[in-house]
């Protein structure tokens, strides 16, 4: 598809609604002068997430809730006392959740101008987002938990399940930044509530509405978007809108498309691959048909167009030798991709003050990703006889042939609140169902990508209660029962399971500035469609293939290997068991009228029994030494555990924070440490706000130190000092300039360790585009349109 097609795709919706808004409106571009006011910012997310709009002549002006990026005039309010629902399914400031819980708000994701969902996340505790710089999907890992649904990542409550076997994460998710309005994350299993399977945590998403482009006052709006940037050719532009067609019915739409080049690592070398084309669309309808209900439909579609692989490298060129000092410059096969990612959902909210029996949230969704490979390169130039005269084989495939995968997740998400007082408790007694239903297609011409990646059909479903009761401001318990359950079938093979999941947690609040509380929780994965069923040989693992071949028995020369996947139907699903103390603080005046200080501190210890891992086993070789087959199994118990600190404090006219988390991780089985939990972090953000607070500069500073307690097969991750450098100029109500400065120090760094393959050779593909990009300078322009 050409670019200039892909744009008018990407950017159809967005041009549509700046039309409606246009004929909607009276005539000129009438602009509300009321100043935003921040008090009302948690008000105005309840009533986008939990309540009905008011009519627009009724809304009282709002603003979103800020941390660093506050608008003219308003007072900041800061991250942590925005409304949140991700811990316990009930409206709730993120300071007094009584759980590890941070949020990342409109107004932080606009100041970073981010080109990756981990440009959000790097500065929250216990979180990391393992990227490959040669494709734009995303995994996010919570306290060294990931892959296979570990931590369960919901976009506007649609789960996202997307895994292809690779050198890479197993269970990614497609998702533009520039769609994203808010970000809720809370660590560990202590939202068991939320769904199956998040025994690592819960990353959930929402996607731009309404109300983050319709001001209050406003009958229509528009904002307008475009950034470019250095390393390499980067260029984005957005349009979004929406309008109040009556007092009860809203419309809201946009789209997006950004594009860039191969960038340069830190060490100047230009990592091959690692541009894209990138595209979306959103549009959503809400409907108020009552008092107090609202039904929401929405829809987003993305198209990422990119290339994935890395060829060899040359003798001299950067991260090319093994630790012994000798030549590493083999390559990988090579990819065209093109990602399609479509996700709808239709949902009915109901909240009335005075309803004290009924405070529902159902939804259903479905989610598909679409990604299609054309093979490119092959890692030798020689013709191969089974691909008719062209290079590849019969694993990875030859030249010019396709693959596919395709996974396609239904799922509903109904919960409802009660309330009722008694003596001096209050109680809240929340219950609830939820399933979701995974439907994975694979297709390889030639290649092995069908049994590597296996087809199938698992589904998940659970039910649970939640009674939160508070005795005056001196204490407060949560407790919770869940029930979950799960099938998995792929042809003649199937399995299933079921467990009841409690929780406790308890609160003294005998002080408003502090709030101890420790908790117990336990969290359920029931194993994938993957981890049960992967089968057949890896490509060109060692020189003696030839002798040898896989149980999978897969025809063709070329499709021998002494590296076999085994399937594992017998694989039990593995439960977490969480015990967690932690301590809020807020307090306001600390220092001087109109200060705050929040902090979250967290420690914690993950008990994971039944816990699933790629296990080597096997006779060795008698030649090459190499354990011939590999599999996952249900290792006796791992341990993670650890510290975490959230802290903000703000003056005012300057701010200041610091977060971090300290983890560590082991099987208890082998003594060797999890390869999946990553460096430890600590970040430091301040800021200051001049001219009446339209110019805001701000400095985030991330020191990693790379996690050494590894697996002997791994080769651990770097350790780096990432400082990156934000300004942000609103010289008018409308109009706002951002400029930002990213790896400041123009550091080399990879965040993850990387698996060693079978000759003892490092996955190359992994190192190098694991390494993110070197020094990048970002200019931004965002412009309002708007009437009343």
């Amino acid at each position: 598809m050409a670019d200039g097609a892909r744009i008018s795709c990407a950017l159809l919706l967005g041009a549509s609604v700046f039309s409606i808004a246009l004929l909607a409106g009276e005539a000129g571009n009438a602009q509300t002068a009321d100043t935003q006011s921040a008090s009302g910012a948690s008000e105005r997310q309840k009533q986008s997430r939990r309540k009905p709009a008011k009519p627009p002549q009724d809304r009282e002006a709002s603003a979103p809730v800020m941390n660093a990026r506050a608008q003219i005039g308003a007072a900041p309010v800061q991250s942590l006392d925005t409304i949140t629902v991700a811990a316990s399914r009930t409206e709730e400031r993120a300071i007094d959740a009584l759980a590890p819980v941070s949020v990342v708000t409109l107004e932080q994701i606009q100041g970073r101008q981010a080109s990756t969902l981990g440009g959000l996340l790097y500065n929250i505790p216990g979180v990391w987002v393992q990227d490959r710089g040669d494709e734009p999907s995303t995994s996010i890992n919570i306290r060294g938990l990931q892959d296979f649904g570990r931590v369960a990542v919901v976009v506007d409550g649609a789960r996202q399940n997307y895994q292809r076997t690779g050198h890479f994460a197993n269970g990614s998710f497609f998702l533009n930044p520039e769609l994203v309005s808010s970000i809720d994350i809370v660590r560990g299993p202590t939202a068991n509530i939320y769904g199956s399977g998040a025994i690592g945590g819960v990353a959930s998403f929402r996607t731009k509405d309404i109300d983050d482009v319709v001001r209050p006052g406003e009958r229509w709006g528009v904002d307008a978007k475009t950034i470019l940037g250095t390393n390499q050719g980067r260029a984005l532009g957005s349009v979004f809108g929406g309008v109040h067609v009556t007092p009860n019915v809203d419309f809201f739409a946009g789209g997006t498309y950004s594009t860039q080049e191969s960038y340069k690592d830190g060490t100047g070398f230009e990592v091959a691959n690692t541009g894209n084309r990138l595209s979306a669309g959103i549009a959503k309808v809400t409907v108020r048909p009552a008092d107090g209900h609202e039904v929401k439909l929405g829809t987003v579609f993305q198209e990422d167009i990119y290339n994935v692989g890395q060829p060899p490298r040359r003798a001299g060129d950067p991260n090319s030798t093994n630790p012994n000092g000798t030549n590493n410059l083999n390559g990988t096969s090579i990819y065209h991709s093109n990602v399609k990612n479509y996700t709808t959902t239709l949902g009915w909210k109901y909240s009335q003050p005075d309803d004290k029996v009924f405070d529902w949230d159902a939804k259903v969704y479905w989610n598909r990703t679409e990604n299609d490979q054309i093979k490119t390169f092959h890692t030798s130039t020689t013709p191969s006889a089974f691909c008719g005269g062209v290079p590849g084989n019969a694993v990875s495939g030859c030249i010019g042939d396709n693959r596919g995968y395709l996974l396609d997740t239904v799922g509903v998400d109904v919960h409802n609140t009660s309330r009722f007082e008694y003596a001096d408790w209050r109680h809240a007694v929340t219950y609830g169902v939820d399933a979701f239903q995974d439907s994975v297609k694979t297709a390889d011409l030639r290649g092995t990508s069908d049994v590597t990646t296996p087809g199938g059909k698992r589904t998940v479903s659970g039910g649970f209660v939640q009674w939160k009761a508070t005795y005056g401001t001196l204490l407060e318990t949560i407790s919770a029962l869940r029930y979950d359950n799960y099938s998995l079938e792929s042809g003649a093979t199937s399995s299933g399971g079921d467990r009841l999941s409690p929780k406790i947690t308890v609160a003294l609040m005998p002080v408003a500035v502090v709030t101890p509380y420790a908790s117990y929780a336990e969290g359920y994965r029931a194993p994938s469609i993957t981890e049960t069923l992967v089968s057949g040989p890896h490509a060109g693992a060692t020189a003696f293939d030839s002798f040898f071949r896989c149980p999978s028995g897969t025809p063709g020369p070329g499709a021998d290997s002494t590296f076999c996947f085994l399937p594992n139907p017998n694989l039990r699903p593995e439960v977490g068991k969480n015990k967690e103390i932690g301590f809020n603080i807020r307090k306001n005046d600390l220092f001087i009228g109109g200060d705050s200080f929040r902090g979250k501190i967290n420690f914690f210890r993950n008990d994971i029994s039944d816990f699933i891992d790629q296990v080597a086993f096997g006779t060795p070789h008698p030649v090459f030494g190499a354990l011939p087959f590999l599999q996952y199994q249900n290792v006796a118990e791992a341990r993670i555990q650890g510290f975490e600190a959230e802290t903000m404090y703000d003056a005012g006219l300057w701010y200041a924070g610091i977060s971090g988390s300290f983890q560590d991780g082991k099987n208890l089985k082998t003594g060797f440490g999890l390869y999946s939990v990553p460096p430890q972090k600590i970040t430091t953000t301040a800021g200051v706000r001049l001219l009446d607070r339209t110019l805001i500069l701000s400095m985030m500073w991330t020191s990693a130190i790379a996690n050494n307690n590894l697996p002997p097969n791994y080769t651990p991750a770097t350790s780096y000092d990432l400082v990156n450098l934000y300004l942000q100029y609103q010289p008018t109500r409308d109009l706002t300039f951002n400029f930002s400065v990213e790896n400041l120090l123009n550091q080399y760094y990879r965040p993850y360790a990387i698996p060693v393959g079978s000759t003892g050779d490092t996955q190359n593909d992994v190192k190098w585009a694991s390494a993110a990009a070197g020094i990048v300078f970002k200019g931004g322009l965002r412009y309002h349109f708007g009437g009343t």
